[in-house]
């Protein structure tokens, strides 16, 4: 769940600033490759992404995390929906 932090924190910026009514959103992955392949279609659906790899892991820099700047959710939903979400 830090990962998932860190990914949230690092995806906003002075372009897409987070207002009143914005919620962040944990879904879960099955594993690092099925987190690269919904990086890799975010990335080919003009959404910007920011990766959060874990340095320190022993797999030299995993994949831990994708953040998402604020966007509309008719833009993401049809892209994430199918994803379930962190409990």
């Amino acid at each position: 769940m830090a990962q998932m932090l860190h990914a949230a924190g690092r995806s906003a910026s002075k372009d897409s600033p987070h207002r009143i009514g914005t919620y962040a959103i944990a879904l879960h992955a099955k594993d690092e490759a099925h987190l690269r392949e919904i990086g890799w279609e975010l990335f080919k659906a003009g959404i910007r992404i920011t990766l959060v790899h874990e340095p320190d892991s022993p797999w030299n820099g995993s994949l831990m995390a994708i953040g998402c700047p604020p966007m509309a959710r008719d833009k993401i939903k049809p892209l994430l929906s199918k994803l379930p979400l962190v409990r």
